[in-house]
């Protein structure tokens, strides 16, 4: 174990080409593959990492960089990705960068410590595309989900929680103001 520096997080088949898989991994790289090629998959057909911006690097970066899950678009051409942090839309005609990336726990960026303390920083979170496309949608902390827009031009940034009892039924349902934090997200987008 002591030579182990890379592990395979996630895999996800191209929904149209069945020989096409990606993976990611806990350096927080994507790779596209052709299975045809070989069955050593030491090649890849794209790669894609996000690029650390100057001086940002930290005891940190490597482990909240660990890509926790993938997914496809229904269409093919995009990948979802999430790390500790974000949510990364990547267009696999463009490895130059994810075309949006979607802040999910920015505000536990000051507790890092901590969250490396007590192993909150390990925890991995699933993501997901709607069927259309115009959504993507991750768990988070505290019973909530996050759920953004990725249209061209969207802002939408939604936080919703579950229900703290399953059991509860629709007609019980106390009623609440939504909670949007539309103005308060921080979509970057290229």
């Amino acid at each position: 174990m002591e030579d182990l520096t890379e592990v395979i997080t996630s895999a996800e088949f191209h929904p149209t080409h069945c020989n096409m898989l990606a993976y990611s991994s806990s350096k927080g790289s994507i790779r596209l593959l052709d299975m045809r090629q070989s069955a050593l998959c030491d090649t890849h057909s794209k790669l894609f990492e996000g690029q650390e911006a100057p001086g940002s690097r930290s005891f940190f970066t490597e482990i909240i960089a660990s890509i926790s899950d993938i997914k496809f678009a229904k269409d093919g051409r995009h990948i979802l990705s999430r790390d500790y942090m974000t949510l990364k839309l990547w267009d696999i005609n463009m490895d130059s960068g994810p075309v949006a990336t979607f802040q999910v726990h920015e505000y536990l960026r000051p507790k890092l410590c901590d969250l490396y303390e007590n192993d909150s920083i390990f925890d991995k979170f699933e993501c997901c595309l709607s069927g259309n496309g115009l959504r993507v949608a991750t768990g988070s902390y505290s019973n909530l989900f996050r759920v953004f827009g990725c249209s061209e031009g969207s802002t939408e940034a939604t936080t919703l929680e579950a229900s703290k009892n399953p059991m509860r039924r629709q007609g019980q349902a106390t009623s609440r103001p939504s909670r949007s934090l539309g103005n308060l997200s921080g979509v970057v987008r290229r």
